[in-house]
């Protein structure tokens, strides 16, 4: 891809209502002693360095060379460097600019309802605008892909780059989330326990045995299993419990009785006031509804 690429995208009436529009995305190599930024970037997004910019809108920042220097309101300027992405987010001042050695960053900046909802459900923060991603193919490959389609500017190009983005977020919250589990212990101790429940889905073991055997304590097992996969250990094997149920339900001629008993339910009208939480029909309606077709 030829340097530099960048470009600010128009939007049509019906663009908004996908969720996500896409506002401007780029590729620009800075060269050393360079001057930063560059022209080619219209109002409000130029700014100076020294005064810094508020935007209306997020952004993403990949720095895949070289190292700079960014600050946001109320803190102090620290560095940035190759292998970091960061986010920026509407209505925050903040200033950016690379070193003496230059650098060279991907960024997209997009706004909607699906980005205020990331925001309000907290899968993005404003108290952490930098991200350790380190150099990934496939998060390049999402920016030059938007970057491609949106240049082309072919009839519903907005909505196709605007899902690029969403991919591109959740690869970001992805690698977000796994970078809190470097110990390898403390991984292979979760996929074990993940593993000895999938070859239990009757939850024959309990959570507290299973924190034995894999010599742990129960209450670091409890919180080490949550803050992993989002579910306490009992929540897990409920669910299990839930696909295996409906797995047999609709492949076996099994009687709901005989699947509550093998799924260890109290009782079957346990078990068929859990299937219908959890689904929102009952056993026997589901199997209805699965071999009718429906």
């Amino acid at each position: 891809m030829n340097l530099p690429a960048i470009k600010y995208l128009t939007v049509n009436e019906q663009d908004p209502g996908w969720g996500l529009i896409t506002t401007t995305v780029g590729l620009q190599k800075i060269l050393p002693l360079q001057a930063y930024p560059s022209k080619d970037h219209p109002s409000p997004y130029w700014f100076y360095p020294e005064t810094g910019r508020i935007l209306q809108e997020f952004q993403l920042i990949y720095i895949t060379e070289g190292k700079g220097t960014f600050r946001v309101k109320s803190k102090p300027a620290i560095t940035v460097s190759a292998g970091q992405i960061i986010m920026l987010f509407p209505g925050e001042w903040h200033t950016y600019s690379p070193a003496a050695e230059g650098w060279t960053t991907y960024w997209v900046g997009f706004k909607g309802r699906f980005a205020e909802q990331l925001v309000q459900q907290q899968f993005f923060r404003k108290a952490d605008a930098i991200h350790q991603v380190g150099y990934q193919e496939k998060m390049v490959a999402l920016f030059q892909d938007i970057i491609q389609h949106a240049y082309e500017e072919k009839p519903g190009y907005q909505p196709l780059i605007s899902s690029t983005v969403i991919q591109l977020l959740g690869l970001l919250h992805y690698t977000i989330q796994n970078n809190q589990f470097t110990d390898p212990e403390i991984v292979t101790k979760i996929a074990r326990a993940k593993t000895m429940m999938q070859e239990h889905p009757g939850g024959e073991i309990p959570p507290e045995e299973l924190a034995q055997a894999l010599n742990i304590s129960y209450s670091w097992f409890r919180k080490m299993f949550r803050k992993y996969t989002g579910l306490a250990p009992a929540q897990y094997q409920h669910q299990l419990k839930m696909q295996k149920a409906r797995e047999w339900l609709a492949n076996t001629d099994k009687p709901v009785k005989e699947i509550a008993y093998i799924l260890n339910f109290d009782s079957p009208n346990y078990f068929n006031n859990s299937f219908k939480q959890s689904t929102g029909i009952t056993p026997a309606r589901f199997r209805k509804l699965w071999r009718s077709g429906a």
